[in-house]
Protein backbone atom coordinates (compact mmCIF):
# COMPACT_ATOMS: atom_id res chain seq x y z
CA UNK A 1 0.00 0.00 0.00
CA UNK A 2 2.81 2.11 0.80
CA UNK A 3 4.38 1.83 -1.96
CA UNK A 4 0.99 2.76 -4.17
CA UNK A 5 0.90 5.68 -2.31
CA UNK A 6 4.54 7.01 -3.17
CA UNK A 7 4.02 6.09 -6.71
CA UNK A 8 0.70 8.46 -6.82
CA UNK A 9 2.08 11.11 -4.82
CA UNK A 10 4.96 10.76 -7.35
CA UNK A 11 3.17 11.00 -10.89
CA UNK A 12 3.30 14.63 -11.35
CA UNK A 13 6.83 14.76 -10.89
CA UNK A 14 7.19 11.98 -13.59
CA UNK A 15 4.89 13.55 -15.96
CA UNK A 16 6.76 16.56 -15.79
CA UNK A 17 10.20 15.18 -16.18
CA UNK A 18 10.83 15.26 -19.38
CA UNK A 19 9.20 18.97 -20.17
CA UNK A 20 12.57 19.70 -17.72
CA UNK A 21 14.95 17.25 -18.73
CA UNK A 22 14.77 19.01 -22.27
CA UNK A 23 14.74 22.34 -20.55
CA UNK A 24 17.61 21.54 -18.58
CA UNK A 25 19.40 19.99 -21.82
CA UNK A 26 18.99 23.09 -23.60
CA UNK A 27 19.80 25.17 -21.15
CA UNK A 28 23.29 23.80 -20.51
CA UNK A 29 23.77 23.82 -24.63
CA UNK A 30 22.84 27.27 -24.80
CA UNK A 31 25.77 28.70 -22.13
CA UNK A 32 29.45 28.40 -22.41
CA UNK A 33 31.32 25.59 -21.35
CA UNK A 34 31.93 25.74 -17.16
CA UNK A 35 35.59 26.37 -15.97
CA UNK A 36 34.43 25.35 -12.47
CA UNK A 37 31.45 22.94 -10.94
CA UNK A 38 30.16 23.14 -7.40
CA UNK A 39 28.00 20.43 -5.93
CA UNK A 40 26.03 21.16 -3.64
CA UNK A 41 23.64 19.24 -1.15
CA UNK A 42 22.58 19.58 2.53
CA UNK A 43 25.51 17.98 4.84
CA UNK A 44 28.70 17.60 1.75
CA UNK A 45 29.15 14.00 3.31
CA UNK A 46 26.43 11.56 0.92
CA UNK A 47 25.65 12.84 -2.51
CA UNK A 48 27.31 15.76 -3.53
CA UNK A 49 30.95 14.05 -2.54
CA UNK A 50 29.78 11.49 -4.68
CA UNK A 51 28.24 13.55 -7.82
CA UNK A 52 31.65 15.74 -7.36
CA UNK A 53 33.84 12.60 -7.73
CA UNK A 54 31.53 11.19 -10.56
CA UNK A 55 31.58 14.35 -12.04
CA UNK A 56 35.75 15.16 -12.38
CA UNK A 57 36.20 11.97 -13.29
CA UNK A 58 33.73 12.27 -16.95
CA UNK A 59 34.80 15.97 -17.31
CA UNK A 60 38.69 14.85 -16.47
CA UNK A 61 39.35 15.58 -20.48
CA UNK A 62 38.09 19.06 -20.79
CA UNK A 63 40.15 20.37 -17.42
CA UNK A 64 36.99 21.30 -16.20
CA UNK A 65 37.81 21.57 -12.16
CA UNK A 66 35.03 20.15 -9.52
CA UNK A 67 34.18 20.65 -5.68
CA UNK A 68 31.44 20.28 -3.64
CA UNK A 69 30.08 21.64 -0.55
CA UNK A 70 27.19 21.64 1.77
CA UNK A 71 25.04 23.91 3.69
CA UNK A 72 25.81 22.43 7.17
CA UNK A 73 28.34 20.95 9.10
CA UNK A 74 32.43 21.09 8.66
CA UNK A 75 34.94 18.65 8.76
CA UNK A 76 32.69 15.43 9.19
CA UNK A 77 33.27 12.07 7.08
CA UNK A 78 31.25 10.28 4.89
CA UNK A 79 29.30 7.74 6.36
CA UNK A 80 30.63 4.07 5.73
CA UNK A 81 27.55 2.96 3.49
CA UNK A 82 28.53 5.91 1.50
CA UNK A 83 32.19 4.66 1.21
CA UNK A 84 31.37 1.53 0.48
CA UNK A 85 28.62 2.67 -2.14
CA UNK A 86 31.59 4.92 -3.92
CA UNK A 87 34.24 2.27 -3.86
CA UNK A 88 31.77 0.07 -6.00
CA UNK A 89 31.72 2.75 -8.71
CA UNK A 90 35.18 2.93 -8.49
CA UNK A 91 35.97 5.88 -6.06
CA UNK A 92 37.37 6.53 -2.99
CA UNK A 93 35.30 8.98 -0.35
CA UNK A 94 37.39 7.69 2.41
CA UNK A 95 39.53 10.74 3.02
CA UNK A 96 36.60 13.04 2.29
CA UNK A 97 35.76 15.74 4.79
CA UNK A 98 32.63 18.26 4.65
CA UNK A 99 32.88 21.86 3.51
CA UNK A 100 30.60 24.57 3.61
CA UNK A 101 29.34 26.15 0.82
CA UNK A 102 30.97 29.82 0.81
CA UNK A 103 30.34 33.39 -0.80
CA UNK A 104 33.74 32.83 -2.30
CA UNK A 105 32.43 29.15 -3.46
CA UNK A 106 29.64 30.30 -5.12
CA UNK A 107 31.33 33.39 -6.59
CA UNK A 108 33.93 31.11 -8.43
CA UNK A 109 31.42 28.21 -9.57
CA UNK A 110 30.27 28.18 -13.54
CA UNK A 111 27.91 26.20 -12.60
CA UNK A 112 26.40 24.58 -9.36
CA UNK A 113 24.92 21.47 -9.19
CA UNK A 114 21.93 21.03 -6.29
CA UNK A 115 20.43 17.52 -5.23
CA UNK A 116 17.05 19.35 -4.60
CA UNK A 117 14.63 22.33 -6.17
CA UNK A 118 14.71 24.07 -2.29
CA UNK A 119 18.51 24.02 -2.65
CA UNK A 120 18.56 26.20 -5.96
CA UNK A 121 16.15 28.32 -4.72
CA UNK A 122 18.26 28.82 -1.22
CA UNK A 123 21.58 29.31 -2.98
CA UNK A 124 20.08 31.91 -5.24
CA UNK A 125 18.10 33.73 -1.84
CA UNK A 126 21.03 33.79 0.18
CA UNK A 127 23.99 33.72 -2.04
CA UNK A 128 22.59 36.11 -5.22
CA UNK A 129 23.04 33.08 -7.52
CA UNK A 130 21.34 33.74 -11.54
CA UNK A 131 18.90 30.68 -11.97
CA UNK A 132 20.10 29.98 -14.98
CA UNK A 133 23.86 29.55 -12.64
CA UNK A 134 22.14 26.30 -10.85
CA UNK A 135 20.85 23.37 -11.95
CA UNK A 136 19.35 20.41 -10.31
CA UNK A 137 20.74 17.11 -10.97
CA UNK A 138 17.77 15.34 -11.04
CA UNK A 139 16.62 17.14 -13.95
CA UNK A 140 19.31 14.89 -16.41
CA UNK A 141 18.10 11.45 -15.57
CA UNK A 142 16.79 9.68 -18.57
CA UNK A 143 14.42 7.94 -16.56
CA UNK A 144 11.15 9.70 -15.11
CA UNK A 145 11.71 9.72 -11.43
CA UNK A 146 11.34 13.11 -10.73
CA UNK A 147 14.19 16.12 -10.09
CA UNK A 148 14.65 15.38 -6.22
CA UNK A 149 17.90 12.84 -5.71
CA UNK A 150 16.90 11.39 -2.35
CA UNK A 151 19.08 11.80 0.85
CA UNK A 152 20.46 8.27 1.96
CA UNK A 153 21.59 9.81 4.99
CA UNK A 154 21.13 7.19 7.66
CA UNK A 155 18.91 4.75 5.40
CA UNK A 156 21.00 1.69 4.73
CA UNK A 157 22.69 0.60 2.22
CA UNK A 158 20.72 -0.74 -0.19
CA UNK A 159 19.35 2.96 -0.12
CA UNK A 160 22.79 4.31 -0.81
CA UNK A 161 23.07 1.77 -4.01
CA UNK A 162 19.87 3.14 -5.34
CA UNK A 163 20.71 6.99 -4.83
CA UNK A 164 24.24 6.30 -6.07
CA UNK A 165 23.53 4.47 -8.64
CA UNK A 166 20.82 7.52 -9.69
CA UNK A 167 23.46 10.23 -9.40
CA UNK A 168 26.05 7.64 -11.98
CA UNK A 169 23.15 7.62 -14.49
CA UNK A 170 22.40 11.35 -14.18
CA UNK A 171 26.25 12.59 -13.91
CA UNK A 172 26.52 10.38 -17.38
CA UNK A 173 24.13 12.53 -19.01
CA UNK A 174 25.63 15.71 -17.73
CA UNK A 175 29.19 14.70 -18.93
CA UNK A 176 28.00 13.69 -22.24
CA UNK A 177 26.46 17.37 -22.58
CA UNK A 178 29.04 19.00 -20.85
CA UNK A 179 31.51 17.15 -23.44
CA UNK A 180 29.23 17.97 -26.53
CA UNK A 181 30.79 20.27 -29.42
CA UNK A 182 27.53 22.61 -28.99
CA UNK A 183 28.31 23.77 -25.55
CA UNK A 184 30.75 26.53 -26.35
CA UNK A 185 34.03 26.40 -24.44
CA UNK A 186 35.87 29.34 -22.98
CA UNK A 187 36.91 31.72 -25.31
CA UNK A 188 40.46 31.62 -24.90
CA UNK A 189 42.58 34.20 -23.26
CA UNK A 190 43.81 37.05 -25.12
CA UNK A 191 47.64 36.96 -25.79
CA UNK A 192 49.45 39.04 -23.66
CA UNK A 193 51.21 41.86 -26.63
CA UNK A 194 54.97 41.87 -26.33
CA UNK A 195 57.10 44.63 -25.20
CA UNK A 196 58.52 46.65 -28.09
Amino acid sequence: MNDLLRRVRRTPERLLHPLRRRKAIEALRGRQRPNTVLVVCHGNICRSPMAAALLARELAPLAITVHSAGFIGFNRPSPVEAVGAATRHGLDLAAHRSRPVTVEAVRSADLIIVMEWSQKRLLCERYGCAPRDVIVLGDFDPQPEGRTIRDPFEQGRDVFEQVYERIARCVRQLGAILSADEVRSPPAASPTPSPS
